[in-house]
């Protein structure tokens, strides 16, 4: 039944789709997509180059796309994810110098936030959001603002901000929307899905993110991911 429950939600979203102008495609841009089919994301290859700065919020054991961009263009990447299981998925990878790993999350703070852990043991993701199925096992772990992370990296701009981060994405987008971060392009996994999110939400941070200046270029089949190019670009 849940995964018949799933397919009808996946029919809703793609039918919405098709008559609703917040998940249809603003600009026609060259799509190149790095990284496997769980963990892959679609980028305009136009301007990332070598000196390119690429933020990836949420790896949890898939690094592909991470890995794509640093073989394909020599850039710096900096991974960002506090979930025990992947932070010592991560410490067991041989790794590149161009890849920047911290066991730390994004929000619109800078503290701790709790962590539930996923309801399904064979899964990665923790959530910020409220899960009570499995609230007892919460752990607390370390989060930063966006414009904290820049600061302490010293960036002024970011090529990428690539952000999967279970339902925390729509306080981010709220901060990110009233700041004056230069991004060229934003690429979000957003979590309608989620029964304690909703479509309208990620309805109000598209339009949110449409009123800055962000214009959508890449929408998944699914509905979920979404790739904007930003004023910075």
């Amino acid at each position: 039944m849940r995964q018949l429950h799933r397919v009808g939600k996946r029919i809703h979203w793609f039918i919405r789709k098709r008559i609703d102008p917040t998940f249809q495609t603003q600009i026609q841009r060259p799509l190149q997509k790095h990284g496997s089919k769980y963990g892959g994301w679609v980028i305009d290859p136009t301007s990332i180059n070598a000196d390119s700065i690429v933020y990836s919020f949420g790896v949890g054991e898939d690094i592909s796309f991470d890995l794509s961009l640093i073989e394909t263009y020599g850039c710096q990447v900096y991974a960002f994810d506090p979930t025990p299981r992947s932070i010592a998925w991560v410490k067991s990878q041989n790794l590149p110098p161009e890849f920047h790993f911290f066991a730390s999350g994004i929000a619109a703070h800078d503290g701790e936030v709790t962590f539930n852990p996923p309801i399904n043991l064979n899964h990665v993701s923790y959530t910020m959001l409220e899960r009570p199925e499995t609230a007892k096992n919460a752990i607390q772990v370390p989060v930063f603002r966006l414009q904290t992370i820049l600061q302490r990296l010293n960036h002024r701009r970011l090529d990428i901000l690539k952000m999967d981060v279970e339902g925390a994405e729509y306080q981010v987008i709220q901060q990110l929307c009233e700041s004056d971060f230069e991004i060229g392009q934003l690429l979000v996994e957003f979590h309608h899905r989620f029964a304690a999110v909703g479509w309208q939400q990620t309805q109000t941070a598209v339009h949110a993110l449409q009123q800055k200046g962000f214009k959508t270029f890449f929408v998944s089949p699914t509905v979920e991911e979404f790739s904007f190019l930003g004023d910075g670009s």
